[in-house]
């Protein structure tokens, strides 16, 4: 039965007057959903209070206006609102979504049904319209499709992994920049064809392929490590996880396969036996790739926590953590397949004078610079310039720019030195007037075992170490490394920013008021701030006392205030590393404080390296709550006095 037609009411009775009264009452005191009533040419001839609170018109501004007022003027100039009416008259009912406008102008997204109101004999008396708010149940789609349209790019964009979809029966279905560049084949090459094209005819004939799918199938996921053909015919040593993917209701979508090209770790460790260097590239990119996540998973926790998501929202939140947790499990084959071990450089902060340290690597480096005749040219500030940084580290980047200036310049060649303020941040620029770059080399340089070929002789080479590793102690001091050249032959600039506050002394964290629960007092440090920040409010939901700080030495001074039981400490942050955050901790809290590892590296070779450096546990990004509160129930409040 459609609204506005009980069967109580005869037929020939006004619009206005349809309904009895108890029914007029219940559709007038409905607050969730627009409800009123139009006269056939679309003039609002009722209007109950969920329309007065949803489009913020009362009954005395809207009744007799036409309904066209809560359109945008563009569907209005389409004519859509007669439209509506039209397929309404025409189906007896119509349903849309679409954009309506509040009195205020406010644009939402909503759910609209008109039917179409008649009399006995069949002619049209009107319509009646129910209107809903869908505005939070579009923002969380789109927020959904954003974060899967990131998720996209970024394995699109990741080039040194392959990494592409399998349709059930081993079709290709995807292809980022990583397969093709590891394979030789682009997206149009592929897309469609079989993944067997990637196997030597011996491994086709053994039935290789097909096994891998059936293993992966039936356990879930495969690995392993052989021969695959690129584009060109060249055999290369492959590292391969292939996953199997299953939507909601368990039948088989496909399969995602992860490929590694194995080649150049195998011939590093025929010269080396290791290839600890290039799988420490390897490590960041899974740390990176985990770090996204812990927001993400958060984020899912304190939609959880709430108990006011209405049923769609909480299956959106369903949604959301089931597809974290898959990406989770790829992040997690990547790390698997990889072996990845890792490693990090310590620094030992003070405030040091950057001139001072310039002047003395120049000094260091001289005697190679007199050897090739070379002219050096240093322009720095008269006055000190204080930055907070390891002295030994910083002279260790600089020097290896001047030996690499020196190297790639000729004998009787000028190298300049020059250093300025730039704001709150030191540019330190080393210019030579040497081979300089390729155009597309600027980067390159900077990664590990990197040699270009616009060399003069083969000894110039380099081992390709030095500017990766210059690079690295930049950005530990929260500064970033850069090159340019005008081209082969024209030289080669490398600047370094450094961050140079004004002063002499780090500026201190105001600490937050400090609010008692009934929860433990939790202090989480960690430089991504929607981690941090995320992290706070699920343990606030979950009655703990949280404070966050985005610093190694932010988060020192707010322990000294806070005075907290457990510390959730990121091992990876600019300022300073966590390993060396947890030692000051130990130093100056006592025994009772529990510190917990909270990082993306989760190998079991990284739980056992910070439970012996003075971690009490280690959890890895991103972090199960379930995980985190069994944790926490277990630690004693300590005695702030």
């Amino acid at each position: 039965m459609a609204i506005g037609q009980p069967t109580s009411v005869p037929d020939h009775r006004p619009i206005s007057e349809i309904g009895d009264e108890r029914f007029r009452l219940l559709v007038e005191s409905v607050q969730d959903y627009a409800i009123f009533m139009l006269d056939p040419d679309g003039t609002v001839r009722t209007w109950n209070a969920g329309a007065e609170r949803l489009k913020g018109y009362t009954a005395h501004e809207i009744i007799g206006q036409h309904f066209e007022v809560f359109y945008p003027d563009e569907a209005v100039a389409r004519g859509w609102p007669a439209e509506e009416l039209r397929r309404a008259t025409s189906l007896g009912r119509f349903e849309d979504e679409g954009w309506r406008i509040r009195k205020d102008g406010q644009r939402f997204w909503a759910s609209v049904v008109i039917t179409a109101l008649r009399d006995s004999a069949g002619r049209l008396q009107g319509f009646a319209k129910v209107t809903r708010d869908l505005s939070e149940r579009r923002r969380h789609e789109e927020e959904l499709r954003q974060s899967e349209a990131q998720l996209r790019l970024l394995v699109d964009a990741v080039d040194d992994c392959a990494i592409f979809m399998l349709s059930p029966t081993g079709e290709v279905l995807t292809w980022n920049a990583g397969a093709e560049r590891i394979k030789g084949y682009a997206a149009a090459d592929v897309i469609g064809r079989h993944f067997t094209m990637f196997f030597t005819a011996e491994d086709i004939a053994a039935g290789l392929p097909e096994r891998e799918l059936l293993l992966a199938g039936r356990t879930g996921r495969a690995q392993a490590e052989g021969r695959r053909v690129r584009k060109d015919g060249e055999v290369f040593w492959a590292n391969v996880t292939i996953t199997r993917v299953l939507d909601a209701d368990g039948t088989l979508r496909g399969f995602a396969k992860v490929t590694r090209d194995l080649s150049e770790q195998h011939r590093w460790a025929e010269l080396e036996k290791s290839s600890r260097r290039m799988e420490e590239f390897l490590a960041t990119l899974a740390h990176e790739l985990r770090n996204p996540l812990a927001p993400l998973r958060n984020a899912v926790e304190i939609m959880a926590l709430r108990d006011d998501l209405p049923p769609d929202m909480a299956d959106m939140r369903r949604l959301i953590g089931r597809q974290t947790q898959h990406l989770t499990r790829l992040v997690d084959d990547l790390l698997d397949v990889a072996r990845i071990t890792t490693g990090r450089i310590s620094l030992v902060k003070a405030w040091v004078d950057v001139c001072e340290v310039i002047r003395s690597s120049v000094e260091s480096v001289r005697p190679q610079m007199d050897g090739k005749h070379q002219t050096l040219e240093l322009d720095l500030p008269a006055q000190p310039v204080g930055i907070l940084g390891d002295t030994v580290r910083l002279a260790q980047a600089i020097q290896n720019l001047l030996t690499n200036a020196t190297r790639y310049t000729p004998n009787g060649g000028k190298i300049r030195v020059a250093g300025q303020r730039q704001g709150t941040a030191f540019q330190v620029t080393v210019t030579d007037n040497g081979i300089g770059l390729l155009p597309d080399a600027s980067e390159r340089i900077f990664r590990l075992f990197s040699r270009e070929p616009v060399v003069r002789h083969p000894e110039d080479s380099g081992l390709g170490i030095g500017l990766s590793l210059a690079r690295r102690i930049v950005e530990l001091h929260g500064g970033n490394l850069t090159a340019s050249s005008g081209g082969p032959g024209q030289g080669t600039t490398f600047s370094m920013l450094l961050p140079a506050p004004a002063g002499s002394a780090p500026i201190a964290l105001v600490p937050l008021a400090r609010t008692e629960t009934s929860g433990r007092r939790v202090l989480v440090i960690d430089d991504n701030r929607d981690s941090t920040d995320s992290m706070v409010e699920v343990l606030s939901l979950l009655g703990h006392d949280a404070r966050g700080a985005y610093s190694g030495a932010d988060g020192l001074t707010l322990a000294g205030t806070f005075h907290p039981d457990v510390v959730l400490l990121d091992l990876n942050m600019p300022d300073m590393n966590g390993f060396d955050v947890a030692k000051q901790l130990r130093t100056r809290f006592d025994a009772g404080l529990l510190v917990v590892a909270m990082t993306g590296y989760g190998r079991q070779a990284d739980r056992q390296a910070t439970l012996v450096t003075g971690f009490d546990e280690h959890l890895t990004k991103p972090v199960a709550f379930e995980q985190l509160e069994a944790l926490l129930a277990g630690v004693p409040r300590r005695d702030t006095k």
